[in-house]
């Protein structure tokens, strides 16, 4: 196996030692490069060897001498020089069953790359590995790892995932946390199905992988209004939720006796649904979980509170409307009073985007669709800004999960769209700007 090189950076060590575009690379230090794991593994060291050959397939070695942990400087067709591994999983609750036809292409691949785990957080299962590879994991000490586990009871996992090996695959969990690999977990939690008795079950399991297995999120499927023809599923009750909250919570104080940590969280959909107060930021530790919604919004009036707290004078005169997700929606009212009772002349409207095109049981910001915010926000005054969070954006920032491009909003409610991070600071900060915080 062999990687293409497509560009070097100017001024790298790649390109002080004359390798070129169009170069194949075979090998560092005589270990083979398959992926961006290999090539981020082994390009670590001072002293490097590379193994190429060029386009006629004449082969050559380049002797590069760099700074340890210094980028190399070579460029490849894709991030992870390789393609991308998809999902092989049928999974009863997966989202992207659930999603509307005749939307663009990339929404409907499903992702199960262990690779993009470590890389950028996304979660893996692991049924389409084999020992190998987990091998390979330990050996370059990749971590930590976060993997869908969802039950541990092992053909409840082939039933759920819809999968002959992933109850089989559960073994690999072990091998990770024996060979030193932190491990993430998340049970997305199905009524009736994998809570109750199997939701103690999992944490009981998991939890005997301490301590590199560092964290369990328990989450609520998520369900669409796109499900004909798919497994029936239902959203939990509020009771039903308070039930997962004291699993979560009675886990949480037991482990966190015997470990130092709570290790088991609830995520805040959870706390919301059953009409539970979001715990303190205490609670969470390290937010080892935030992706999955867990703490995010202890975390969020945590920042908020001391921005406010470290944020200078503001006198203009501002109209401004911020558009949020059902969720979240009483949190940024929150925000929103209290920016006011600090700034008079700082005027903040909140507008609750219901999901239509994903239907009402999807209550989360970053699945709000352009066409919402245009349904529902059309003839309002929303004064010179529309402040929205950026996960309503594809990662370019450019366009909806519906294929509205930010443009197309703007251009529709005649205002300018401003983005924010999951972060208080950040929303603070585009809330007042232009401020000048206090040093």
């Amino acid at each position: 196996m062999a990687v293409k090189i497509t560009g070097i950076v100017p001024g790298s060590p790649a390109a002080k030692a004359g390798i070129q575009p169009g170069d194949v690379l075979i090998s560092i230090n005589k270990n083979p490069i398959v992926d961006v794991l290999d090539y981020r593994f082994y390009m670590t060291d001072i002293h490097l060897e590379l193994l190429l050959h060029n386009e006629a397939k004449e082969l050559r070695t380049v002797l590069v001498r760099k700074g340890e942990y210094d980028d190399l400087g070579l460029e490849f067709e894709t991030y992870l020089m390789d393609k991308q591994m998809g999902c092989r999983n049928k999974c009863i609750f997966c989202f992207v069953d659930q999603t509307p036809k005749g939307m663009r292409p990339s929404l409907y691949f499903k992702d199960d790359d262990t690779r993009m785990s470590f890389l950028f957080g996304n979660y893996t299962t692991l049924t389409n590995l084999k020992d190998g590879d987990i091998e390979r994991i330990i050996k370059m000490h990749i971590s930590p790892i976060n993997i869908s586990v969802h039950t541990t009871n092992p053909q409840l996992r082939v039933e759920m995932m819809g999968n002959p090996s992933a109850g089989e695959k559960l073994r690999y969990i072990k091998m990770l946390t024996d060979g030193g690999i932190k491990v993430n977990s998340q049970l997305v939690l199905c009524p009736g199905i994998n809570d109750g008795e199997e939701l103690e079950r999992s944490i009981r399991e998991l939890s005997a992988l301490c301590p590199n297995l560092q964290s369990i999120a328990v989450v609520p499927v998520g369900i669409t209004k796109h499900r004909d023809g798919l497994y029936p599923l239902r959203t939990f009750t509020a009771e039903e939720a308070k039930r997962v909250v004291e699993v979560t919570e009675r886990w949480g104080d037991q482990l966190g006796a015997e470990q130092e940590s709570r290790i088991v969280y609830a995520s805040d959909e959870f706390y919301l649904l059953a009409g539970l107060p979001i715990p303190d930021p205490e609670f969470y530790g390290d937010f080892d979980q935030l992706d999955n919604g867990v703490g995010l919004m202890a975390l969020l009036k945590q920042e908020f509170r001391a921005a406010l707290m470290q944020a200078g004078e503001f006198k203009e005169e501002k109209y401004i409307t911020i558009a949020t997700g059902e969720l979240a929606y009483p949190m940024i009212c929150e925000f929103a009073q209290q920016v006011m009772e600090r700034y008079p002349s700082v005027h903040i409207s909140v507008e609750k985007i219901v999901n239509d095109f994903f239907g009402h049981t999807v209550t989360v910001a970053g699945l709000v669709c352009g066409q919402d915010l245009i349904a529902q926000l059309k003839g309002k005054g929303l004064g010179s800004e529309l402040l929205i969070p950026s996960t309503m954006l594809r990662h370019e920032q450019d366009r909806f999960l519906d294929d509205v491009t930010r443009e197309e909003v703007e251009e529709a409610l005649s205002v300018t769209l401003t983005t924010t991070e999951n972060d208080g600071f950040d929303l603070l900060e585009k809330i007042l700007s232009p401020m000048i915080w206090e040093s």
